[in-house]
């Protein structure tokens, strides 16, 4: 690091998004010294395998066009602040992969919305993240480039399919990084690797340049280490995007909002002493039942006691499909997915295989190749689902249980405000430990998958460790376009505790 900028400690506890900005504005630190020594960084901690395409020349560009704007009085909020960007949002000079040997060198000719507006507000790109291929998976061990290692204990996974992104900003290899949770991806690997993550609204944040998966379920959003980070990239990234047909309208809810408006504010008729006074938070009692570890439950309820000190009240409330929605998803989802990635066919752009006989054999070996295996196993689970005579039996009747777990959530909506549990039944696990086992991989997403399938909005926040002193996440969820109130209730909670300040060695 410059002299002129030795006094910003770049990668440790202090490094919030406001507190970067602040020291940009105070001319602490330039835009260009800053990126400089994240990328010194990531060079540094190349083991973790976080990111999977870093391009110094043009993060320093970007850093100089934004202390250009700075000098020109033209500087927002987030100007200079680096980002690290999951490799599932297509960028223009950066490859774009999806995590998958079937894109392993492709470069997209435009920008995704949400790498779009991030940068129209003076983000410096900092690189693209490791994902699973495709966004599937619950561990980041399905990425074409390798596994992703947590930066608590290289021996375990991240978590996934945000496992790249998780990694980075928990290591101090980036201030914040922008994920995707089709089932829980953004969430699980926060909280496998002690950071906060938010999945909004489904429609809230455009889809377009957002390499599909699912598409009634992907969404975006950021990842950073506390909500006030998250808020503050959640007002950049949201809005209607006429681009994407998914993304909410202004009458349908999807308006312009500033998602700090409520930080540090306490609840009407609430104290400083108890902002959150008056707040109900439920407690769904299928989600502290058989399956859920001892050390997870017991940092969750510890961070439940730090809320009732708050001044909340905890209900217990009933979310009786939860178990349904392994199953549902993993109809839902495949489907989905199978028809999305028929494009990848070699034709057009992509891996193409070396020698073929004819058309009809370029698309197998093509899609032999290019495809990892939980992508092909998820293909053949949603071709299967969907083909004459299985379609009613199991893709009908998927869509139409969802319809009841999104009841399931607004009856307890009627008893309680936000409703928080684990995030996952246990810690991060060892790299390898569940691969064998598809369906116990799948099983991890039980906490996580219900809110997906619903499309509201939830979170995921440090609230301590377990087993061999992984984090923990407690995970918030709220009703639909309940953003602020989540952001504000977990803003209290990190006021009051600093699970999110925590660092690993690594990083």
């Amino acid at each position: 690091m410059s002299s002129s900028a030795s006094s910003f400690p770049v990668g440790s506890t202090v490094t919030s998004l406001r507190q970067i900005a602040d020291a940009l504005a105070a001319g602490a630190v330039s835009a260009e010294e800053l990126a400089r020594d994240y990328l010194a960084r990531i060079e540094q901690a190349g083991a973790l395998n976080a990111y999977v395409h870093v391009d110094a020349e043009l993060t320093l560009a970007q850093a100089r066009e934004a202390d250009a704007r700075r000098a020109r009085g033209q500087a927002g909020p987030l100007t200079g602040v680096p980002i690290a960007h999951k490799d599932v949002f297509v960028t223009r000079g950066w490859r774009s992969t999806a995590g998958s040997r079937m894109l392993a060198n492709y470069e997209s000719p435009f920008d995704a919305t949400v790498v779009e507006r991030l940068a129209a507000a003076g983000m410096v790109t900092l690189g693209k993240t490791n994902m699973d291929e495709f966004a599937m998976g619950s561990s980041n061990e399905n990425s074409h480039f390798g596994p992703v290692r947590n930066p608590w204990d290289a021996s375990r996974v991240p978590g996934g399919s945000s496992g790249g992104s998780a990694a980075a900003v928990a290591a101090g290899l980036a201030p914040a990084a922008t994920g995707t949770d089709t089932g829980g991806s953004i969430r699980q690997p926060a909280a496998f690797s002690g950071i906060t993550g938010i999945k909004p609204t489904y429609g809230r944040v455009s889809r377009f340049g957002m390499i599909a998966f699912a598409s009634s379920l992907d969404q975006a959003g950021p990842m950073a280490r506390s909500a006030e980070d998250c808020a503050l990239l959640l007002n950049a990234m949201a809005g209607f995007d006429e681009r994407d047909s998914t993304s909410l309208t202004p009458a349908q809810g999807g308006v312009d909002e500033d998602f700090t408006r409520l930080l540090g504010q306490p609840r009407g008729g609430a104290s400083a002493n108890q902002p959150l006074a008056g707040l109900r938070i439920g407690l769904p009692r299928e989600y502290f039942g058989a399956g859920l570890s001892a050390d997870v439950e017991a940092a969750v309820r510890a961070a439940l006691r730090e809320y009732e000190k708050l001044g909340t009240t905890l209900v217990e409330v009933s979310l009786p499909k939860t178990e349904l929605s392994i199953p549902v998803y993993y109809v839902i989802a495949p489907a989905e997915a199978s028809s999305n990635l028929s494009r990848f066919d070699g034709a057009r752009y992509g891996h193409r295989a070396a020698e073929y006989r004819d058309l009809l054999d370029m698309y197998k070996k093509t899609r032999a190749e290019g495809f990892g295996w939980e992508v092909k196993r998820r293909i053949l689970v949603g071709t299967y689902v969907l083909s004459h005579g299985y379609y009613d039996a199991y893709y009908l009747q998927a869509q139409k249980i969802r319809r009841i777990i999104a009841d399931d959530f607004q009856r307890a909506f009627g008893e309680c405000d936000v409703i928080m549990g684990p995030v996952a039944p246990t810690v991060a696990w060892k790299l390898g430990e569940k691969s064998a086992d598809p369906v116990q991989m799948y099983l991890a997403d039980i906490f996580t998958l219900s809110t997906s399938l619903a499309g509201l909005p939830g979170m995921s926040v440090p609230c301590g460790f377990g087993e061999g002193g992984m984090p923990v996440g407690l995970q918030m969820i709220g009703n639909y376009f309940g953003e602020a109130q989540l952001l504000q209730t977990a803003h209290a909670f990190q006021q009051a505790t600093d699970w999110h300040l925590r660092q690993p060695s690594q990083g």
